[in-house]
């Protein structure tokens, strides 16, 4: 189901058999090097069916993001639920395939996330928590008008990993109750 578009982008609900797709970035070096290595077969099958939970439960996650011009599937970019220090955030997340980096796409479609975030859900704010050594996805982040609330230690793997807190605000947030 299509939930998004930009002028150069479809972003759309994951379905079964999209698990080819999300290999081309979860099953890349490149891309995963933050997490520390690349997802298993498995651990992309439990991605998917992640974001399927979150679509019955949220109504929203991470959403496939499509070409408009050719449909070719170059990533994901959509809104999860995440705790920071026991406090629980709509979070804007992406990740890309390597050879789409560069091209304005995470940012375009982040973007078109956030507007969603706070015109069709009307939260008050939203946040992307990046790794302390992943500046590609903090450029995203500051291109998306997030600016740095603070620094945080996740668990990851059995590794503490600093990340950053980025945050920006509904203009429109007087009216928000979230």
């Amino acid at each position: 189901m299509k939930i998004l578009e930009t002028e150069r982008l479809i972003l759309r609900e994951w379905e079964l058999g999209d698990e080819k797709y999300l290999k081309f970035f979860l099953g890349d070096n490149r891309v995963m090097y933050a997490y520390e290595g690349v997802f298993s077969d498995d651990r992309i099958a439990l991605w998917l069916e992640w974001n399927l939970e979150s679509y019955k439960k949220n109504g929203y996650g991470l959403w496939a993001i499509e070409l408009k011009n050719d449909g070719k599937v170059i990533g994901e970019c959509g809104l999860t639920n995440q705790e920071v220090e026991g406090e629980i955030y709509k979070e804007i997340g992406y990740h890309l395939i390597f050879d789409e980096w560069h091209n304005g796409y995470a940012v375009e479609a982040a973007r078109a996330v956030k507007e969603y975030a706070f015109n069709e859900l009307k939260v008050r704010e939203v946040v992307s928590t990046v790794r302390n050594n992943n500046i590609t996805s903090m450029n995203v982040a500051i291109r998306n008008g997030m600016t740095v609330d603070r620094i945080f230690n996740k668990s990851y793997k059995g590794i503490d990993m600093p990340h950053f807190l980025f945050k920006v605000e509904n203009s429109n947030s007087h009216n928000m109750s979230e």
